[in-house]
């Protein structure tokens, strides 16, 4: 083999190698424990967010859970609907949520599902902080954005 096909071959293989790691799939998480304690807490202008995940999962395209703190008379944002479903579970204070065009007042304990596509909306009505844990979930059946 002379220089020039040793230089070729080694191309084609630098080549064959960046394919196949395109190829590979996203790492993926698996089980996995998220201690409260270790969250870190960020300010929001609304209250504070705690980053649980946002990573891909063998069954999900993508998962992303946070838990956020809401001031009293706060809103998370106003109104809006996206193409990913998500499920938002009350931990503490008393809250609205938009859904099917109506508010309704839900408290601890309570589970809000946001379907895709849905125009939806949360706001903090009570006198205390409200906590709640918002996952988000991506399939492939997800519409595109």
């Amino acid at each position: 083999m002379n220089r020039r096909e040793l230089f070729a071959a080694l191309a084609a293989t630098a080549i064959a190698g960046d394919a196949l790691a395109v190829a590979e799939p996203s790492t993926v998480m698996g089980s996995k424990v998220f201690d409260w304690n270790s969250l870190t807490e960020k300010p929001t202008a609304t209250g504070s967010v705690r980053v649980v995940c946002d990573t891909p999962t063998a069954t999900l395209e993508n998962l992303e859970i946070h838990i956020s703190t809401l001031k009293p008379g706060m809103m998370s944002h106003p109104p809006h609907k996206h193409p990913n479903e998500e499920l938002i579970i009350v931990r503490e204070g008393t809250v609205e949520t938009l859904s099917n065009g109506a508010w309704i007042r839900v408290g601890p304990g309570s589970v809000i599902f946001n379907g895709s596509n849905q125009l939806h909306g949360f706001r903090n009505v009570g006198a205390e902080p409200a906590i709640y844990h918002v996952i988000n979930f991506k399939t492939a059946a997800t519409p595109a954005a």
